[in-house]
Order: C-alpha cells, then sequence, then structure tokens
C-alpha cells in the first residue's frame, strides 16, 4: 500500500492570466510538469448579453473567483497551486477552506473507495487521517489588476426573484414548476462544452418558448476536466471508454456552474438562488476515522451554508437553498408528473442520452433510468412521456428485478415494496429482501440535520407547503431516530430565518 503523498505528481498549477470582456470571461489553466515542461489550456465562460466591465474591481473579481473553481479539485496533486487574479480576503479564505474539504471529499470517495478509474498501486492508498488534506501550497498573487481595489457596496436584490440552477432533471424541473406558481423564475441553464448538455436540452427548448426569463451561458469546463484528467499519470488511458457512475477525479462540480450563474443574478438583482436537491443529499460518513460527505458536499445543506455565508460576507443580499430538502426522490418525481405533468415530459434522467429527431432520449440501460422507469411505473404514470420504449421500460423493471438502485435503504425499500405491491417485479428472494415499507418516503421529513423549516427564508414557506401537501401523504419530524406525525400550523412557518454557521467543513 502506498501513501497519500504519492498522489503529488506535478510541482504547480497555475490559475493565471484572467481575463474580463463584456461577454466573456477567461483564465488559463497551466501544469507545470516534473521535468519543466508545461501544458496549458483555458477555461471559458461565455454569455449573449453584457454582465462585465474589465475596469471594475467587483466584475474582476466575481470573474477571479469563477475561474478558480474548477482548480479546486486538484489540491491532492500539486505542490504549488497559485491563483493570480483579483482576490479579496473573504475569498482566499472560501478558496482555501473549499479546496482542503474537497481534497478529503477526492481522498476518501476517489482513492479509498472503489474507482475502476484507478491504475495500480494507486487504488491501493493506506488510509490515513491527516492533520491537511490538501497537499498543495496556495498562493495568491495579482499581476495584472493591482490598480483595481474591491469596494463593499451592498446590493439592494428582490426576494420575490428566484434563479433556479437548471437541467433536465426532475429536481430542478420541480424548483422551476413550483417557483413558477408563487414568485419570479429566472431559470439559468449552464451549456457545458460536453455530453451533460444533451440532459438539458429538451427543457432548455421548452423553456425558451414559455419562460423570458430563461438565460443560457455557456462554458467548457468539460473540456477542462477531461484535460486534467488525460495528465493524471493514476488514472488509465482509456478512462473515456469505461462506463461507470462516478467520475474519474472531480468532486467539485456544482459551485463551477454555480458561479457561472453569479453574473446574471447580480445584473438581474436577484434575492434567492435555488439549487434542487432532495433530503438524501445531506449525508455524513467516517472512513477510518476520515469524516465526508459520501461525495454529495457540494449537493448537501452544508454547501447552501456556506455559500450563503459567503455571499453575505461579500455584502450580496443573496441566499442559497433548495426547496426540496424536506422530500425524497420519489416525492420529488410524484409532485412534478402529478402537478407539472407538461414539465415532466421534458425530463432526462441519464447521462447517456443520445439525439434522435431533434429530440434528447434516455439510454435506458444505465442505474438512473431504471430508477426513473422504477418510480414513475410505482406512481402509475407511464415512462413513455419522458422519452421511454416500451421495450426499455420492461427491460427497466426485469434489471429492478435483478439488482437494487442508489438509493439510501428506506428510500429504495419503498420503492421495492411499491413495485411488489403492483406485482410490476418479480417476487424473489432479492425483491422480497429489499422491499419493505416506509411510509415517510411520500411524506414530508423535518429534522434537525437535513430538513428545518427555518432553513428557507419566510417568504417562501407557506406557500410551498401549501403546494406540497396536496401531494404527500402527511408530515413527519424527527425525534430519537423515530419519525412522528404532525401538522404544519401558522406558527411553524413564522420561525426565524437561521442561517447555520455549520458549513460541515472540519
Amino acid at each position: 500500500m502506498i501513501s497519500a503523498s504519492a498522489l503529488v505528481v506535478f510541482p504547480k498549477l497555475s490559475v493565471h492570466d484572467i481575463t474580463v470582456e463584456p461577454k466573456r470571461v477567461k483564465a488559463t489553466y497551466t501544469i507545470v510538469k516534473q521535468d519543466g515542461s508545461h501544458v496549458s489550456n483555458e477555461l471559458i465562460y461565455s454569455y449573449d448579453k453584457v454582465y462585465f466591465d474589465g475596469k471594475n474591481a467587483e466584475d474582476v473579481n466575481l470573474a477571479s473567483m469563477m475561474l478558480a473553481q474548477v482548480a479546486l479539485n486538484y489540491g491532492l496533486f500539486f505542490e504549488t497551486i497559485q491563483f493570480d487574479g483579483l482576490y479579496e480576503e473573504v475569498d482566499k479564505s472560501f478558496l482555501r477552506d473549499m479546496m482542503e474539504n474537497t481534497s478529503r471529499e477526492i481522498l476518501v470517495n476517489k482513492f479509498l473507495h472503489k474507482n475502476e478509474f484507478l491504475k495500480p498501486p494507486f487504488d491501493t492508498l493506506q488510509t490515513e487521517k491527516l492533520k491537511r488534506y490538501t497537499a498543495a501550497q496556495i498562493e495568491f498573487i495579482n499581476t495584472r489588476y493591482a490598480p483595481l481595489k474591491v469596494e463593499r457596496k451592498p446590493i439592494e436584490t428582490d426576494k420575490n426573484r428566484y434563479a433556479i440552477l437548471s437541467s433536465g432533471g426532475k429536481d430542478s424541473l420541480l424548483t422551476y414548476g413550483i417557483i413558477k406558481e408563487i414568485g419570479d423564475a429566472h431559470p439559468v441553464f449552464i451549456n457545458e462544452s460536453g455530453r451533460h448538455w444533451f440532459t438539458a436540452v429538451n427543457s432548455h427548448k421548452y423553456y425558451k418558448e414559455i419562460e423570458p426569463n430563461t438565460a443560457k451561458p455557456w462554458c467548457n469546463s468539460d473540456r477542462i476536466f477531461n484535460w486534467m484528467v488525460k495528465q493524471m499519470p493514476f488514472i488509465k488511458e482509456n478512462f473515456q471508454n469505461i462506463r461507470a457512475d462516478i467520475y474519474p477525479i472531480r468532486l467539485w462540480t456544482v459551485a463551477v456552474f454555480l458561479f457561472g450563474t453569479l453574473p446574471i443574478v447580480r445584473k438581474r438583482h436577484i434575492g434567492n438562488v435555488l439549487i434542487g436537491n432532495e433530503y438524501d443529499t445531506t449525508v455524513k460518513g467516517n472512513h477510518g476515522g476520515i469524516s465526508h460527505y459520501n461525495s454529495l458536499y457540494d449537493q448537501s445543506k452544508y454547501f447552501d451554508n456556506a455559500l450563503t455565508r459567503y455571499y453575505k460576507k461579500k455584502g450580496w443580499d443573496l441566499y442559497q437553498y433548495s426547496i426540496l430538502r424536506s422530500l425524497s426522490e420519489l416525492l420529488i418525481l410524484k409532485v412534478l408528473v402529478k402537478r407539472y405533468p407538461d414539465l415532466q415530459a421534458h425530463q432526462v434522467s441519464c447521462h447517456a442520452a443520445h439525439e434522435k429527431n431533434g429530440r434528447m432520449l434516455p439510454c435506458g440501460n444505465c442505474e438512473k433510468c431504471r430508477r426513473i422507469v422504477g418510480m414513475l411505473k410505482a406512481l402509475d404514470e407511464d415512462p413513455k412521456r419522458c422519452g421511454y420504449t416500451q421495450e426499455q421500460i420492461e427491460k427497466g423493471l426485469k434489471a429492478l428485478s435483478a439488482r437494487s438502485v442508489k438509493q439510501i435503504g428506506s428510500d429504495a425499500a419503498h420503492l421495492y415494496y411499491l413495485l411488489v405491491e403492483k406485482g410490476l417485479i418479480d417476487k424473489t428472494g432479492h425483491t422480497l429482501k429489499l422491499a419493505k415499507e416506509h411510509p415517510e418516503i411520500v411524506k414530508l421529513r423535518f429534522d434537525n440535520e437535513r430538513s428545518m423549516m427555518n432553513d428557507l427564508p419566510m417568504q417562501i414557506r407557506k406557500p410551498l407547503f401549501k403546494i406540497l401537501s396536496k401531494y404527500s401523504e402527511g408530515t413527519v419530524r424527527l425525534h430519537d431516530r423515530k419519525w412522528h406525525t404532525f401538522t404544519l400550523r401558522n406558527e411553524d412557518y413564522e420561525i426565524p430565518y437561521f442561517l447555520n454557521n455549520n458549513d460541515g467543513i472540519k
């Protein structure tokens, strides 16, 4: 077995030559190799409207932060990581903290857990609890924008405006549907340069027809991620041909897209940033004494807390959260398909989607597809609405009879319970062992860790739960490890908003 120090394979990564244009920002990522040679690539965000002024310190500062996010995935692999741009102390602290957290997450979940992309002997790292997981020394310099100084100017925002980080997944579709009813919705699609954009094509086309606030920045982060993987000597050369439900290395991904929405959020004076994450994405784990978040930190409540605190320190009156934290994946899909069937028809929850006659269709073979087919059938809905064929539906149900899905235990158990009860899958030893009723899965769930009423700004609570209560089978609260039924009352909606200082960072 080898030590984590063996992962330090390059002397230096530089994020430099930050360029700020009216509709585009970019930076060069340069890797210095052991033999002194170097390779470079360019990270770019571009927009269809003017959002930046290269002479404005606040714009340059935001651009510097946007262009730094990809680098937070690589703290384990370099002796030095240097950021050349305009950064305040609060920015530097945020980047250091998030890189350290991401380094720990990647070490545990990509190297200490099974990862089919790794070459030997890097798949046999020993478990070590370290004082600091980021190997790189982090440096900040400013060679291009030294004359500029960021001035904290409070930005007034409209609390009735909601930016929604959007895709073709059920979470963002449901978030848009609800917000369109109760507020001013601004769906923002980050058009990645890679195949991940395929999942968003159907819904983006539809939104462009029905929603004038739709925005679609472009970013080539997917190319940078793949380019970085190609440089890593511990990743198999044929990594692009390996079919897997994980990325080879990266875990700090949502923030790359999130920061791409912020120029639009700031320009439109939006007061809320919504990311569609459900109850089971706030997860704590432990591996050999090392605490971690099961690769889900940037989908957790802790991430939302950390970003909201960051915005407040920057003087931005902006809140980040999910309106779906009290819902299971099954309940999310239920509300979406029952209340917003026109939106659900554009759902693509498959990262191997393909194009046919101008529409993106799911592969029908992956774990995500099996899960979506199973949940829709359990809800007495037709998976054909969102692109599955009858053959794929039958194949998906057969596959569910043979193996489980990637959900937390109670969610998977209740799904199998419904499928067995409805006669949709065979009653075998496998399915009968998995199938167990968990009525809380189709209820609104609140607990002190994952989902609290005071996680939500007060203005959204009553209209939100008025909608959700129509589709849930009650409301429960976790106490002494058991779920207890209760009724939402007016005083529950009036609990003061509380920004939890716990962002999960150790």
